[in-house]
């Protein structure tokens, strides 16, 4: 690993020159003629954080376009379902390729993923140089051979990388996993320090559905079960009332939020106000491409920050600092990654955003700019844990 220096770069509205020295900021002011292996010349620059997307399916790539503008139900279990059936380990490794140059290309450094055959995913975040939680999904149509290699591969997972991918617990959701097995993940995850990812209230139907089997909505379920904890990231969490999100607070649980796709579904809109003022800690994901359909987490930035001014007809609702910092910031927070800001002392994990283009000019405002104005297309360099995955829009793999 080279030490890098950034020369000339726009950081909090002033010129300044980043040292990077092993996988870390060793200074954000450094001299000009600091020594470095690496030197970029971040002239016409930005450096800011880089995404942390907290829920997706990356292998749902090769879904792209096949089953569009349906309800979720009707989609998942008509659709996507019977085609994921067919895919081989080759096919989901071909399709977490697709995702991981995707979002590298448009400034992700880490994704929380919730799919199978992890290992063939594992290998492309290694070869790229991601950071990545994959999670070890659990459905209860999986046979009991199956729930246990998974349990075994959870015990005994040695990272390849040496610290950027880990895995977690991921039971499906409540409509594809008992009580039972949501309380063994559960327990599971305490035992070993892993995070829960599940989907939680994503739909009507699911809220209805919940309430027709458990007399009581899914979260509430949860909770009773004794699910819910710091531990737990709950994908969507659309269908939530003002008593489940402080129940949600008060547990430490982690929402991923997903504009796009439950927009594009019809699910629902999330309760930024709601969520917020009860104190719960949001983030951002991008969903499956199957859904979105894509992997961009600038387009989900600016969605996330719209769609909670529409809701609350309240244009201060979700301001742009505000919004990139649920897409970064928050997101690193959520997985114990010391990243997620440009600083002395943090995790070298950085996006280097080009300024001479139309849609960031007049520079009244950067964050403005890169929340509101600008696509993923300006993205030019890509720092992760340190290394250099992207320059000048070309993939510097190790």
């Amino acid at each position: 690993m080279d030490d890098i220096l950034i020369k000339n770069v726009l950081l909090f509205n002033k010129k300044a020159n980043v040292l990077i020295r092993g996988k870390r900021f060793c200074s954000v002011s450094a001299p000009a003629d600091a020594q470095a292996r690496q030197v970029i010349d971040g002239e016409g620059m930005a450096i800011l954080p880089p995404f942390y997307n907290t829920h997706c399916h990356a292998a749902m790539t090769l879904l792209r376009g096949y089953a569009d503008d349906m309800p979720l139900h009707k989609w998942l279990t008509e659709y996507i379902w019977p085609f994921e059936q067919k895919l081989t380990a080759a096919d989901i490794r071909e399709g977490s390729r697709l995702a991981v140059r995707e979002m590298i290309k448009t400034g992700t450094v880490f994704f929380s993923d919730m799919y199978f055959d992890i290992e063939e995913t594992a290998a492309v975040v290694q070869e790229y140089g991601m950071r990545a939680a994959l999670g070890v999904t659990f459905m209860e149509s999986h046979s009991k051979s199956q729930q246990q290699d998974k349990l075994n591969q959870l015990r005994n997972w040695v990272d390849p990388t040496g610290g950027r991918i880990t895995l977690t617990v991921a039971p499906h959701a409540i409509y594809t996993v008992g009580a039972d097995m949501l309380q063994l993940c559960s327990r599971t995850a305490r035992d070993l320090g892993l995070k829960l990812h599940i989907h939680v209230s994503e739909t009507s139907k699911e809220v209805e559905d919940c309430r027709r089997e458990h007399g009581t909505t899914p979260v509430r379920y949860l909770d009773k079960l004794g699910v819910l904890g710091p531990e737990v990231v709950a994908a969507h969490a659309v269908h939530i009332d003002e008593e489940e999100a402080d129940i949600l607070a008060a547990r430490g649980v982690t929402l991923a939020h997903c504009p796009c796709s439950n927009l594009k579904l019809a699910s629902g809109t999330f309760p930024y106000k709601r969520a917020l003022a009860a104190g719960c800690h949001v983030t951002l994901g991008t969903d499956g491409v199957s859904s979105n359909n894509n992997l961009d987490m600038r387009e989900e930035m600016k969605f996330a920050a719209l769609l909670a001014k529409g809701a609350s007809g309240d244009p201060q609702t979700m301001p742009a600092h505000e919004a990139l910092d649920i897409a970064t910031r928050n997101g690193s927070e959520a997985f114990g990654i010391d990243a997620g800001v440009i600083a002395e002392g943090k995790l070298a994990d950085a996006i280097l955003i080009r300024l001479d283009v139309e849609s960031m000019q007049p520079l009244h405002h950067l964050i403005s700019n890169w929340v509101y104005a600008a696509d993923s297309g300006i993205v030019d360099t890509v720092i992760c844990d340190g290394r250099i995955l992207m320059q000048n829009r070309e993939f510097t793999k190790a």
